[in-house]
């Protein structure tokens, strides 16, 4: 189908994200950004091409199943749902239900000789991931130019938790370490989207000390990696600091400290009507507390 009509009605803006939030014809809320020489469309929950690998909501979904169900001594069958022994494939499984029901559980507990000692993750298997990671980016930058920030955090959130899965399982060093350049950048993402949701809620307070948290665990990551060199250098933490320094003067002066204020200001200016009625105002938060 040309969509030279859909094109032509949306301008592209270069320098910036064009995105957009729309209604699909399967009623459900669909993310779009326009791109110099067309659109890319996402599914706003889910993955976010709309596929289900194996029947899960995402391949690091299919993945963490297959690696609890190894943690209990069995494989997962992703056609079915369902676990089974190690060894046994699914059509062992049907006929042995066909024949004499399910298992017992002494036989399900079996563990054959050859069992993996270690879940791995195959150089495909994290080949995979990452593809599909890159699906994530794309939708989390597009909304965090909407200021969905909720849908921020969450795919911010689960791409980080794919980085550790990936570090944890991968069997190839290059494949456990390879997605580690990109953790500053999501965690900065997932900082901004945690001071936004703060800042639309009218908490200037909690959307600094989101920044300050975050701030602080790419300290430690680059510390921990042995470069702390490295964060003063980091763009993502200059651009915390940026947010931060923006935000710093909208912060409310707390009531006593306003008080105070108050009170030198109306005996400078001689009211002293008004600066015993700020002085009862102040003892009585001293009391209160």
């Amino acid at each position: 189908m040309d969509i030279s009509k859909i094109l032509s009605d949306w301008s592209f803006e270069p320098g910036q994200v064009n995105a957009r939030l729309i209604q699909g014809e399967d009623a459900e809320p669909k993310v779009q950004v326009r791109l110099d020489l067309g659109l890319i469309q996402m599914n706003w929950a889910g993955r976010p091409d709309g596929q289900r690998p194996h029947g899960f909501d995402s391949l690091l979904d299919f993945q963490e199943a297959q690696h609890d169900a190894w943690a209990m001594g069995h494989i997962a069958d992703p056609s079915e749902g369902t676990r089974r022994p190690p060894g046994e494939s699914a059509d062992q499984s049907e006929a042995g239900a066909e024949e004499g029901g399910p298992q017992t559980e002494s036989a399900a507990s079996e563990t054959p000789d050859d069992a993996e000692d270690e879940f791995v993750l195959s150089a495909d298997d994290c080949r995979q991931l990452r593809d599909e990671a890159v699906q994530y980016y794309h939708r989390y930058v597009a909304l965090l130019v909407l200021e969905e920030y909720e849908a921020v955090i969450r795919d911010t959130t689960r791409n980080l938790r794919l980085l550790e899965f990936c570090a944890q399982h991968a069997k190839e060093d290059s494949d456990r370490t390879i997605l580690e350049q990109f953790r500053p950048y999501i965690m900065m993402m997932r900082a901004r989207a945690l001071a936004g949701a703060a800042l639309k809620d009218d908490q200037p307070k909690a959307s600094v000390f989101a920044l300050d948290e975050s701030l602080a665990e790419i300290q430690r990551y680059f510390a921990d990696r042995g470069t702390p060199e490295l964060f003063e250098q980091s763009s993502e933490v200059e651009a915390l600091r940026g947010m931060r320094e923006a935000l710093v003067p909208r912060l409310p002066v707390s009531q006593k400290s306003e008080l105070r204020q108050r009170l030198q200001r109306a005996l400078d200016q001689e009211n002293y009507e008004l600066a015993a009625i700020l002085r009862d105002e102040l003892r009585q938060i001293k009391d209160e507390k």
